[in-house]
């Protein structure tokens, strides 16, 4: 069965955005993170994101039929947390499809140490953009894109993966670049529709975006509702993407 309807969650706040924010602040060039990007665990704040989710969760329950979710710890967590909260048993699946962008050598730099210590990536990203541009080692949002392409044959038409159970309703728990990626590639989006819409809207942390298929195509029901935070009184944090992806 295809699926027909998608709610892509944002992880909740991780320790990794907390030290990215703030070394960003402070004009750091190397965030001062010693887990490798895969084990980087939800900060409290996101534990607490993560309980609110659960109220989410626990209202939508009849409507979601299986969970597809990033293999990155900050994600399990957050699922794990909510559907916990919201003592829902759905089928799981582990996609590695799903995982955050990689950035190779730039990895824990900051805008400031990009600048500084790859001064030829920083240009070669102001010539290509954000969009195309792929660090050494790493991915561009198109590599990224390209996955989940991959990912979307699997879970959209046809059949489904076993472990998957029946069903044509999805949940998917993953990263920031994930969802923008998602859109652009299921409403779909042009490079500079994209661009556009991640410079004026960040995804934020245990966010829910709602998409449904119609006989036109995909729709975007709603983007990165926050109003089950607010309501169980969990905080709101915005933190963007890696910043060689940010607006210049």
């Amino acid at each position: 069965m295809s699926v027909t309807e998608l709610w892509l969650v944002r992880h909740g706040e991780s320790v990794g955005n907390v030290a990215a924010t703030r070394a960003q602040r402070e004009g750091l060039e190397i965030i001062p993170l010693e887990s490798r990007d895969a084990d980087v665990p939800l900060s409290p704040v996101g534990v607490r994101q993560a309980q609110a989710l659960g109220a989410w969760f626990a209202e939508h329950r009849e409507l979601i039929d299986v969970c597809w979710v990033s293999p990155y710890a900050r994600a399990r967590e957050t699922l794990a947390i909510a559907s916990g909260e919201a003592s829902v048993s759905v089928p799981v699946v582990v996609d590695e499809r799903l995982r955050d962008r990689e950035l190779g050598i730039l990895d824990l730099l900051t805008r400031a140490g990009v600048e500084r210590l790859h001064p030829e990536e920083a240009a070669r990203r102001r010539h290509l953009g954000k969009f195309y541009h792929r660090p050494p080692g790493g991915e561009s949002w198109a590599d990224v894109a390209l996955r989940l392409r991959s990912f979307l044959r699997d879970a959209l038409p046809g059949p489904r993966p076993e472990s998957a159970g029946p069903g044509d309703r999805a949940l998917v728990v993953a990263h920031d670049a994930v969802v923008m990626l998602l859109l652009y590639v299921l409403l779909p989006l042009s490079e500079d529709e994209l661009l556009d819409f991640a410079a004026s809207n960040t995804v934020e942390n245990a966010s829910v975006t709602h998409l449904r298929a119609t006989e036109a195509g995909w729709e975007l029901v709603d983007f990165s509702n926050v109003t089950h935070l607010e309501r169980e009184g969990a905080p709101v944090t915005e933190h963007a993407g890696s910043p060689d992806v940010q607006p210049e």
